[in-house]
């Protein structure tokens, strides 16, 4: 009970400050419009590679695809920039779920590091082919339509767009979660021949969880193309050293195959990343890459298995104290 309260208190203050932020925090907006779409790389990467134990390095070509859809429809629509947006973010997602659809059955028969090989090819083929392809601005990428108003209003309008996006995505996945779909791919995860012997057909539901994941990177990549005023092909749409990367990371460092802990790891590493870009300009890769071997040899269950290991009462689990004075009849 007292965990449950904790848990919902926890989640309302999470609710009221992302409401408040922009006010609270002025001069940070841009960051914290990035930090909701960390937390949206993070969550939509652990439904494949947390809950089902398939690591994809190749999530951030529905990203980018989205990012694509919306900025080219928008710069071929004679709407307002408010109904071409949602429009334009309506067809990302649609583009981005029939993409996993019909790669889906294709890379997902493949298991272990062949999967996360296929995967990381699709990224850095797409970067390829769209920095190609002049009908999209090739390599030069191309600058998405802005919306009206002054830049500190628009900085706030992605934010609350992308804080919005990443609340759906947390309160989805949280629903699935508890669901058959649920179930099903941590039986996947945990023994998939063992869930194909009991009759599950995994493929289907394999497919359905890239689907799921790629529904709301496609929804994020419009907004996140207004908000950075230019896509490029390799830096942001297809960004898979950048992106594709921290995606994974986020997810092991806050406790991968949990809710929460994808959105605690995308907290801790974006403050982390943006200290180290502010007081450690020249050396901020450095310090990247020293991060990020510390959270693989520090924290191998990630943040939250961490606090689960030393205080399961958090969790509402039950320890029972040894009895003292030996053994009793």
């Amino acid at each position: 009970m007292t965990s449950g309260v904790a848990r919902r208190g926890a989640e309302l203050g999470v609710l009221a400050l992302g409401v408040a932020a922009p006010w609270l925090a002025p001069a940070w907006v841009t960051q914290l419009a990035f930090l909701w779409l960390m937390v949206l790389f993070a969550l939509t990467w652990d439904v494949v590679g947390g809950q089902m134990g398939y690591n994809s390095f190749g999530n951030v070509l529905f990203f980018g695809l989205g990012a694509y859809a919306t900025s080219l429809l928008q710069r071929g629509s004679h709407l307002g920039y408010y109904a071409s947006l949602f429009l334009g973010m309506g067809l990302s997602a649609v583009i981005a779920v029939a993409a996993a659809a019909l790669l889906g059955p294709l890379i997902l028969d493949m298991r272990g590091h062949y999967f996360a090989i296929a995967t990381l090819g699709l990224g850095v083929a797409a970067a390829e082919l769209f920095a190609a392809w002049e009908w999209v601005g090739g390599g030069s990428g191309i600058l998405p339509a802005l919306p009206p108003g002054t830049v500190p209003e628009r900085n706030r309008f992605f934010y609350y767009v992308l804080f919005g996006l990443a609340l759906a995505t947390f309160l989805t996945l949280r629903w699935a979660y508890r669901t058959r779909f649920g179930l099903v791919i941590n039986a996947i995860r945990d023994d998939e021949a063992k869930a194909e012997a009991m009759g599950l057909h995994t493929t289907r539901y394999k497919v359905a969880a890239w689907m799921l994941s790629a529904l709301f990177l496609g929804l994020a990549g419009g907004p996140v193309a207004g908000l950075a005023g230019f896509v490029d092909p390799r830096d942001l749409a297809f960004a898979g050293s950048t992106f594709g990367v921290w995606m994974v990371l986020m997810a092991i460092l806050g406790g991968k195959g949990t809710l929460w802990g994808p959105v605690v790891g995308a907290v801790i590493f974006h403050a982390v990343q943006e200290a180290f870009w502010t007081f450690l300009l020249g050396w901020q890769r450095v310090a990247l890459g020293a991060l990020i071997v510390a959270i693989v040899v520090f924290f191998p269950e990630g943040i939250m298995g961490w606090l689960r290991a030393r205080n399961p009462g958090w969790f509402g689990e039950v320890v029972e104290e040894p009895r003292r004075g030996g053994a009793q009849p």
